[in-house]
């Protein structure tokens, strides 16, 4: 099939190597969000899937919105026979999903219907679930509600952060997408409706969810900072300032720290939950580069009996 490809962030990069690398379908186009402000001097940058497409010689698209004029014309004079997605970043009108004539397949990371939305991953994790995995489905106007072409499964690790788990499924899953396109191109696949039972939401994560409550279960905590690792970070406040949390470790045998409570040994940093207390591995200061816990309260003197989150962020 002709395939002109949507998606953005470098997780898409893999499944983008993956239909270029197969030798039954033609990548004609990608389609990806315009050049965004980026590092320090904030110049503009192109998307990794971009990147990608430039240096394998594929013509990119960049519209502004995907019902602009100019970019319904040329997807018209591609005239592709399918569009895989992955991650793109923006709501497909009616008038561009009726173009290909096989329409819009999206690979989602999960297994629908649970976890429809931009956040599926992180949410998996706030929620504890054991197990997650990757879809394909035909996009439809609804949001990832369409039928679903396969699916592939994939444990949750204990100490899985969104990002591992993510990067986990990427790949995984682009080997579930060029399957697909492949059945959908020999008529061997037929897409089936979702369950109408079982459906969940993962809206994008703000900033305020991914702030620790240490009122919370350590188990709470220990899975708001997995979830929330890479983006958007999970955080606490330290002295009026907010206080990356990179990474914890559960310690079942520490129960006697009020919630917040900070206790310093000689390599070792522990704050108190509403349950037992975690372990503070690594952290990000405002405004510095993430650092072992135990060197930022070298650096700091935590007084005896101060806690995180007693003050508000200024």
């Amino acid at each position: 099939m002709k395939l002109v490809f949507a998606g953005t962030p470098e997780v898409a990069v893999p499944a983008l190597d993956a239909l270029i690398a197969s030798d039954r379908h033609e990548v004609a186009a990608v389609v990806t969000r315009p050049d965004a402000p980026a590092g320090r001097g904030r110049r503009l940058v192109a998307s990794p899937v971009a990147q990608r497409a430039e240096e394998a010689g594929i013509e990119v698209l960049k519209p502004v919105r995907p019902r602009d004029e100019d970019f319904l014309a040329r997807l018209r004079e591609i005239a592709p026979d399918c569009c895989p997605v992955v991650a793109y970043g923006a709501l497909l009108p009616r008038v561009a999903l009726d173009i290909p004539a096989k329409g819009w397949v999206n690979l989602h990371f999960s297994l629908l219907p649970a976890w429809r939305g931009a956040a599926p991953v992180q949410h998996a994790i706030l929620a504890g679930d054991e197990m997650t995995g990757a879809s394909t489905f035909q996009i439809e106007e609804g949001l990832d509600s369409g039928p679903v072409y396969g699916v592939i499964t994939e444990h949750v690790r204990p100490t899985d952060t969104s990002g591992d788990l993510l990067t986990r499924l990427a790949f995984a899953g682009s080997g579930l997408l060029a399957a697909t396109m492949d059945g959908i191109e020999d008529g061997t696949l037929k897409a089936v409706p979702q369950p109408t039972a079982g459906v969940t939401l993962a809206p994008k994560l703000t900033v305020e969810a991914a702030q620790v409550d240490w009122h919370a279960p350590a188990l709470r905590v220990d899975r708001v900072v997995r979830g929330c690792t890479p983006a958007p970070g999970a955080w606490t406040a330290f002295r009026g300032e907010r206080l990356k949390l990179v990474n914890v470790h559960l310690h079942p045998d520490r129960a006697e720290l009020a919630p917040g409570e900070l206790m310093v040994g000689k390599n070792h940093v522990y704050a108190g939950t509403g349950s037992h207390a975690v372990e503070l591995l690594w952290v990000q200061p405002q405004g510095k580069k993430p650092m072992p816990a135990a060197d930022w309260a070298r650096g700091v003197r935590i007084a005896p009996g101060e806690k995180l989150g007693a003050a508000d962020v200024g």
